[in-house]
């Protein structure tokens, strides 16, 4: 008799989805942003797909690099165009150099004071080759490039069906980009 409990509660619980590894719309979400990652500095995590709806900047960055002034135009970027389906993701990395910080509370903290940055962060990763987070393997895949540097830039239209790669020198307000977010929008 207590595996027949035992099967009704297995039946019972295995179908409600507990959002690891799952959206609940996941359908509509294309399959590259079907992915839970881990907010900078917490325990709490976040599926891409949430994203799926919008216009979406991907940034690798670092806090400690020649480009970390690009902050400054990427918040304003964002701050211009947040309320018309934009939004950037920024994943902070070693991958270069080790120009981000060990600690994530460090990366959060630079951020927010010395930026003002209001956009999400994801935990700190890898961002190119095998050790890639999953996002981004799947991201590199799709784009045919991984990152070369911090604060390479990649624009994801709002069915993600397309995506343009733009490098590390190109400033967030460059008029290649803002042409791309605009025509994107």
């Amino acid at each position: 008799m207590k595996y027949f409990y035992l099967y009704l509660a297995l039946i019972f619980f295995s179908s409600f989805s507990f959002g690891i590894g799952s959206y609940e719309n996941n359908e509509a979400c294309p399959s590259f942003l079907n992915h839970d990652l881990r907010i900078l500095d917490s325990q709490n995590y976040e599926n891409l797909c949430k994203y799926k709806d919008k216009v979406i900047m991907v940034v690798n960055v670092a806090s400690r690099c020649g480009f970390t002034y690009q902050y400054e135009n990427l918040q304003k970027l964002y701050a211009k165009y947040n309320s018309e389906d934009f939004v950037i993701l920024g994943f902070p990395s070693r991958d270069f150099m080790f120009q981000e910080y060990n600690s994530e509370d460090k990366v959060k903290e630079f951020c927010e004071s010395t930026y003002g940055v209001s956009f999400p962060l994801f935990a700190t990763s890898s961002v190119k080759g095998a050790d890639a987070n999953d996002f981004y393997k799947d991201l590199n895949k799709k784009t045919g490039k991984s990152p070369s540097w911090n604060f390479t830039k990649i624009l994801i239209s709002k069915n993600g069906s397309e995506t343009h790669v733009f490098p590390s020198n190109v400033e967030p307000n460059d008029q290649s980009i803002l042409s791309k977010i605009d025509k994107l929008l």
